[in-house]
């Protein structure tokens, strides 16, 4: 009977202690300073109900009645009543100033143009942007030797030759000076000869056969000028020249800068011809050829020459050369005693004859342009 009594008032002075120490605000012993205010409890942690409260800490802890508060994140945001419900930020070591830019978080909302929408593009890499092409004036005065050029009379440099030698007059005046610029109202003469600046026209014809290369012919023979009268109101050049016999590319242009660049060895633009022979053609002739072939004094380097169909016709040859002298390919095979009967030129540079059909032209697009004109 003692011992049940005993264990009844420690139980009942155990509830006390529980119920003082979780419920009441502690007294501060300190005089002049203000209590502090009750720990707030969690769900689950009335100690009538689990008798032990929410453990966060030790069991000494517990009883003690020092609960413990909910973690809270370093980036999480608290609203407090201000007046003005300002959303402020106590993550560690930021500033609480309303007129900080503050970055866009994960799930708050981006402001309209702040990227386009559309497919991710996490993990890939964005190409530079083309800058815009700038449009020239066409009212605006250009170089001298430039004007010249555009005339397709020669390139810019032989231009500058011509202005030093006095054989350039502008309205009347010989103008020595490089570097002169003229206008459209200006009056630009070559000798007896005037001048017009025109828009510069890049024509790529597959020539047929019966055709001579040449701008005029006195015995009043088929020319590729007629192929192509139709292509533009400007005057353009064949750039180089095919023999009557000759198919192929053929490219016309009133840029002489361009068809200097085109027909000057130095600038090595490749040309690629297909040839079919009257007799096969022997392996040591073909090393023969791809060593060099001497015509006239010069050396004409082959860049590469192979059978097209190795099994089937050793009469069908592919070769590439970049010589611009008249008539090199059928000469290279006649030192040879090989007569050729049929020769296509296929390739100039990075021009082929794909869409084009035999005795047809058509316009250079402005890739196509550039591309001439990095040689």
């Amino acid at each position: 009977m003692k011992n049940n009594k005993r264990r009844s008032d420690r139980k009942k002075q155990a509830d006390d202690y529980r119920e003082k120490s979780f419920s009441k605000p502690q007294q501060s012993k300190t005089p002049g300073r203000k209590s502090p205010p009750a720990k707030k409890t969690f769900k689950n942690e009335n100690p009538s109900e689990t008798g032990t409260g929410r453990k966060f800490g030790s069991r000494k802890e517990n009883q003690e009645g020092l609960s413990r508060e909910k973690p809270t994140s370093y980036k999480r945001k608290a609203s407090y009543d201000t007046g003005d419900q300002e959303l402020r930020s106590y993550s560690k070591g930021r500033s609480n100033n309303p007129d900080r830019k503050r970055s866009f978080g994960r799930n708050q909302e981006k402001p309209t143009g702040y990227r386009k929408e559309g497919p991710s593009t996490v993990g890939k890499k964005t190409p530079a942007r083309k800058p815009r092409p700038v449009k020239s004036d066409p009212s605006a005065p250009i170089r001298l030797n430039k004007f010249i050029a555009n005339a397709g009379v020669c390139s810019r440099r032989e231009a500058d030759k011509l202005i030093e030698t006095g054989a350039v007059k502008v309205n009347g005046v010989i103008v020595t000076e490089l570097g002169t610029k003229v206008g459209p109202a200006d009056k630009v003469q070559l000798g007896d000869q005037t001048l017009s600046s025109e828009k510069l026209r890049y024509v790529l014809l597959n020539k047929p056969k019966g055709f001579i290369t040449t701008t005029d012919d006195p015995f009043k023979r088929n020319t590729v000028m007629k192929l192509v009268e139709d292509a533009c109101r400007e005057r353009i050049y064949p750039v180089g020249r095919l023999d009557r016999n000759t198919t192929g590319l053929l490219l016309f242009t009133n840029d002489g800068e361009l068809t200097k660049r085109l027909t000057h060895p130095r600038f090595g633009v490749r040309k690629i011809y297909d040839v079919e022979l009257d007799k096969p053609l022997l392996k040591k002739d073909m090393e023969s050829i791809a060593a060099g072939v001497e015509l006239n004094g010069e050396t004409i380097i082959i860049d590469e020459i192979a059978y097209v169909e190795v099994e089937k016709n050793k009469k069908h040859i592919g070769i590439e050369l970049h010589s611009g002298q008249n008539r090199v390919v059928r000469r290279i095979f006649e030192k040879f005693d090989y007569e050729v009967l049929k020769l296509d030129r296929v390739m100039i540079s990075s021009l082929t004859k794909k869409n084009l059909p035999r005795g047809r032209w058509r316009h250079l697009d402005e890739k196509e342009i550039r591309v001439l004109k990095r040689l």
